[in-house]
């Protein structure tokens, strides 16, 4: 029955038929789009990992607006087809052979990192909530140690336990922080997005 709703749901949302005639592989696409009018985060030339990118529609986004002087690379452990302008690593982005192959694309530091990552759902959410969280939190991480003095991090979140403490976080160790809900994410979703700027020295 669940997957019934899933499929009569996507049947009528105006963003998947959109994505499907903009040839984005997900309505997500339309997110980071809105992020990005808002925000200005993806221009010409700049370095960007996606964390978690699979199947691609954030990666084909940033990939359209650095252009050819600029480089996306893509992680995920799940395998993604190839996308134009996207250089793919198969892999979990915690692990020492993934981070030397990342090194080797993009050297020690990007101007921005993404993350739209969300955890398989076991209905129960207390734990749901618990592993988004725990998701956000390697993705700051991950953005600690490999952005540019200055640079950006885009991650989703879903409002409950956890997110105030996480938003503190963000806020000590990024210049500037807002919770973006773009009009693309369902009005019903507890998803939001943490936009931040401006990496602090550590």
């Amino acid at each position: 029955m669940s997957s019934n709703r899933w499929l009569a749901r996507q049947d009528k949302d105006p963003y998947v038929k959109q994505a499907k005639a903009a040839g984005y592989r997900a309505r997500a696409a339309f997110k980071l789009l809105e992020i990005d009018e808002k925000d200005r985060l993806l221009k010409p030339g700049l370095k960007v990992v996606d964390l978690g990118a699979a199947p691609g529609s954030w990666a084909q986004v940033a990939a359209e607006k650095v252009g050819d002087s600029g480089r996306v690379v893509a992680l995920d452990i799940l395998p993604m087809d190839a996308l134009p302008g996207v250089e793919i690593i198969e892999g979990d982005f915690r692990e020492a052979e993934v981070l030397e192959a990342l090194e080797a694309r993009v050297g020690e530091r990007v101007d921005l990192v993404l993350s739209d990552m969300a955890p398989n759902l076991s209905g129960i959410a207390a734990s749901d909530q618990a592993r988004s969280m725990h998701l956000a939190e390697l993705a700051m991480d991950f953005a600690r140690q490999w952005l540019a003095p200055n640079g950006r991090f885009v991650v989703k979140l879903f409002q409950g336990e956890g997110f105030d403490d996480f938003v503190r976080d963000a806020r000590a160790t990024f210049k500037s922080v807002r919770v973006r809900k773009p009009r693309s994410s369902r009005r019903e979703s507890r998803e939001v997005y943490l936009v931040a700027d401006g990496l602090k020295k550590s």
